[in-house]
């Protein structure tokens, strides 16, 4: 190699460190950094005095409070309740006979006890919660499972709509040789 090809290689790693410095020092200047160092960009928020007893109450008188699905199941729509489903669709399957996933099968759900799918290991709060899945089971279940059943492992936000409750039961009362009655 020539002196004159190392020559024109220092060249260019120099030439490289050179632009790379102009940019980010357009970069400071363009966007002054130092501007907002007075900021205060926390609030502190004062403590309730509420105690952790006083809130289990306000949840459990929520979930009293939340409206009930059976007069809506006979207006409620399967195919908007299939739509819904898709949210259920990455941890449950509902086919008869189907593997459960993170979560377990849905098939035959509505008046079947709780926590009862063969080779499904479900935690222990939801296996001790007992009792059956009836409609409004379901519903004050899927308005927001964690504050229901306290302990369950299901990680899903819940469904705050009525209409959106209704359907998605009416559609899962569906997936049954023989769907239960409605109420």
């Amino acid at each position: 190699m020539s002196g004159l090809e190392v020559n024109k290689i220092i060249a260019a790693i120099v030439m490289a460190i050179l632009i790379i410095f102009i940019i980010s020092n357009i970069g400071d200047i363009l966007i002054n950094t130092d501007s907002d160092k007075n900021l205060k960009t926390a609030v502190k928020i004062e403590e309730s005095k509420e105690s952790s007893n006083d809130i289990a109450k306000s949840d459990d008188n929520n979930l009293n409070e939340i409206e009930p699905i059976s007069a809506l199941l006979a207006n409620a729509s399967i195919e908007k309740g299939e739509k819904i489903y898709k949210k259920c669709g990455s941890c449950h399957t509902y086919k008869k006979d189907g593997a459960s996933k993170m979560g377990p099968n849905l098939w035959n759900i509505i008046n079947r006890s709780k926590a009862n799918v063969d080779g499904f290991a479900y935690s222990k709060a939801l296996s001790e919660f007992g009792g059956k899945w009836t409609y409004e089971e379901m519903s004050k279940f899927l308005y927001k499972p964690k504050d229901y059943i306290k302990g369950t492992k299901m990680n899903f936000s819940g469904l705050k709509k009525v209409d959106d409750r209704a359907n998605l039961v009416l559609f899962l009362r569906e997936q049954a040789d023989n769907p239960v009655s409605l109420p």
